[in-house]
């Protein structure tokens, strides 16, 4: 029972410098544009309590985030010349213990997830009206 406690402490704290890369990296106006885009998509979703698929099913609720995030920072590291992800990563685990705050990050998210809610909502109720 404690191996499986450390490895998933580790693996917790593994991710935790890869979403902090990601910032980082959103961040570095030299880095491409679409490793940008795909990196602020990568973390809003990290953040974001709302799933494409509930935790609450079996399985696949738990499924989608032990997959999703870390295909999304591997196409990011995909589009990233590997010194400069790799310097990231160096980075971002000196300063590990000191998470950026983004408050504008969380409000933004849950904008956002308002916004799609108003759609759904809009969508449902007959759309324009017509």
């Amino acid at each position: 029972m404690k191996l499986t406690k450390l490895v998933r402490a580790a693996h917790t704290a593994r991710l935790a410098t890869h979403l902090i890369a990601l910032w980082k990296l959103f961040r570095d106006r030299r880095m491409p544009r679409a490793a940008r885009l795909v990196a602020i998509v990568v973390l809003a979703y990290a953040v974001s309590p709302i799933d494409l698929i509930p935790d609450f099913i079996p399985v696949l609720g738990q499924l989608d985030d032990l997959v999703l995030i870390p295909l999304g920072i591997a196409l990011v590291a995909k589009l990233v010349p590997q010194p400069a992800w790799q310097q990231l990563l160096r980075e971002a685990e000196v300063s590990r213990e000191k998470l950026p705050r983004l408050l504008w990050g969380a409000a933004l998210v849950v904008l956002l997830w308002l916004v799609m809610l108003g759609l759904f909502v809009w969508w449902l109720l007959g759309g324009s009206g017509a």
